[in-house]
């Protein structure tokens, strides 16, 4: 995601940006027109000002004076009001086209599997869906339209001069030459040091979502110190990037101004001496010093506007390398709002997170509807992968899974996995209320029905002692809850879902013995007429399950009820053994 071409101009990537104008096709048009129109304007004022100095002043003409100082303020007035329109539009353009963009990317994020996830830094992708946005929203109100006008505008006046006084023209402009020599170099050497610059921004943001989000554990283990010393040096690696960059600009904007004073100089040489001479007006000469400045500014902003283009396209290809990311899980399924029994049945699953290592080695199991599945085994044995398939987080190598006879691949991904409901051990709140965080924004649950599932699993009266009762803010992740609390908040959320299966990621391995009895009841509230896969630590959590099925490495060792397993004399006994040797 971080390599990137850097050219200053793409144009494969300038027709892909401005895709996103063709809802805001007259804004777009009227911007540009207006763009024209001032660089048409810009010459007018110098040409009036060299018109009255020749025409009125000199020949003593009052009343002429006064007229074309009242035009000239005309004129002002149209220029202000035609820069305003134009510098309105050109932001409410970016603006607007960077609003949809936004939308596009975080749409496009959403329906990428966790595979994607897992290999991306979550940092990274904050600094694509905010600050690279609005670098590209710069080129809109910042870029090509205005270097458009900046070009334009310099062709106008030249054009104009030209008219003018083609020699002194040419004497005044000598320097040009130098300043476009310059102008290249400069923009050549700063198109590195902003590529840095972002790179160096989202290192800074990966390191700073990645820290903020587990400063429990760097506290836990004394590494604030250790912590500050990595982001001393990220941070001045971010600020040598920048430092770069504006070493550039403090080399070349001298450079300019010594190019517009040369011009200056060598108009007033060559134009005083053709004044004397009888050849050349003084108004002339004023104009003149009007067009250069009108000139070196443009040409001298030319350059930024360039680099701003260039970090809008630096930014344009690091988005559209995340909307092309091909990472999507497959939709193509067709089976949706049908009533779901709840069958489940693997048949011969190979799996692997990296192509050549898998974690599941053809497992091969039925759970009739209704009916529990327990899942035991090791660390790393498999058992979460198993309910990432059945949620199709990830995709199997080999097999088929099938709900219901069907395999899970025909069922449409969102029907598929609204049936299934998964409690894990790691809940997640988001920063909102417990209401919100049980809807889940979903407008048809009501807060009835939210608390009737509160009462079935017990929570209701630990919801409402809060400030606020069900309008209590949990904050981020819940940290306003113990992790009990949580737990039981996720089990309302199930169960108001009304799937037909339901999975339990050892959801109560976290918690309290006090609170684990609360959740073994709200467990029983829940299982009760679904099919459940349960996996859990605890085997006293899941003694009455219908069948329980040992994993060692991928691979499925035994397979039976309780009393079954314990009789098999093998790996489940040993498990068994080992919890309540103790």
């Amino acid at each position: 995601m971080s390599s990137v071409s850097g050219k200053a101009i793409d144009s494969k990537i300038l027709r892909r940006i401005y895709k996103y104008l063709a809802p805001y096709k007259k804004v777009f048009f009227t911007s540009v027109f207006l763009t024209i129109l001032l660089a048409i304007i810009a010459p007018v004022r110098p040409y009036m000002v060299q018109y009255t100095i020749d025409h009125y002043i000199l020949e003593q003409d009052q009343q002429g004076l006064l007229y074309m100082v009242v035009f000239m303020f005309v004129m002002l007035g149209i220029q202000t009001i035609v820069q305003y329109y134009h510098t309105v539009l050109t932001n409410w353009l970016g603006q607007s086209a960077i609003l949809d963009l936004r939308k596009l990317v975080f749409s496009h994020l959403l329906s990428l599997r966790l595979k994607y996830f897992d290999h991306t830094p979550i940092g990274t992708l904050v600094t694509r869906a905010v600050s690279d946005l609005e670098t590209i929203a710069d080129v809109f109100s910042e870029g090509l339209i205005i270097i458009i006008g900046d070009i334009l505008q310099i062709v106008v006046i030249v054009g104009v001069m030209l008219y003018v006084d083609w020699r002194l023209t040419l004497i005044s402009l000598a320097t040009i030459p130098f300043l476009l020599i310059a102008t290249y170099i400069f923009k050549e050497r700063t198109k590195k040091a902003f590529q840095d610059v972002r790179v160096e921004v989202a290192k800074l943001n990966t390191f700073l979502q990645e820290h903020i989000s587990g400063m429990r554990i760097t506290q836990l283990f004394v590494r604030e110190d250790a912590e500050m010393e990595k982001f001393k040096l990220i941070n001045r690696r971010h600020r040598k990037a920048h430092i770069k960059s504006v070493w550039y600009y403090s080399i070349f904007f001298p450079v300019v101004e010594l190019m517009s004073a040369t011009s200056v100089g060598l108009l007033v040489w060559y134009g005083f001496k053709e004044v004397l001479d009888g050849s050349l007006s003084l108004g002339v000469i004023v104009s003149f010093m009007m067009y250069l400045n009108m000139l070196f500014r443009p040409i001298r902003e030319l350059a930024d506007k360039f680099n701003t283009l260039q970090m809008g396209m630096v930014s344009s290809e690091r988005i559209f390398n995340v909307l092309d990311t091909d990472e999507q899980t497959p939709n193509n399924g067709t089976i949706k709002d049908i009533q779901l029994k709840g069958d489940i049945q693997f048949e011969n699953v190979r799996f692997a997170y990296n192509d050549d290592k898998y974690v599941l080695n053809n497992i091969s199991f039925d759970v009739e509807a209704g009916k529990t599945l327990a899942i035991v085994g090791a660390t790393g044995a498999g058992k979460s992968s198993i309910i990432n398939l059945l949620n199709r987080f990830y995709e199997i190598n080999e097999g088929v899974i099938k709900v219901d006879g069907v395999d899970v691949h025909d069922y449409k991904l969102s029907f598929l996995r609204s049936q299934i409901a998964t409690v894990l051990q790691d809940v997640f709140l988001f920063s909102d209320t417990i209401e919100e965080n049980i809807r889940m924004k979903n407008k048809n649950i009501t807060r009835e029905e939210i608390i009737n599932a509160a009462k079935q699993v017990g929570a209701h009266n630990f919801i409402m002692n809060l400030p606020g009762g069900y309008e209590y803010n949990v904050m981020e992740r819940g940290a306003t809850l113990s992790v009990g609390q949580a737990q039981l908040i996720s089990f309302i959320r199930a169960l108001v879902y009304n799937p037909r299966i339901l999975v339990l990621d050892e959801a109560t391995s976290s918690v309290d013995t006090e609170t684990e009895v609360l959740i073994q009841n709200a467990i029983q509230k829940l299982m009760k007429g679904r099919t459940s896969i349960v996996i859990a630590h605890r085997l006293s959590t899941i003694q009455n399950a219908d069948q329980i099925m040992v994993l060692d490495k991928g691979e499925i060792i035994e397979k039976g009820s309780h009393q079954e397993l314990l009789k098999l004399d093998g790996a489940y006994k040993r498990l068994y053994e080992l919890q309540y040797t103790f």
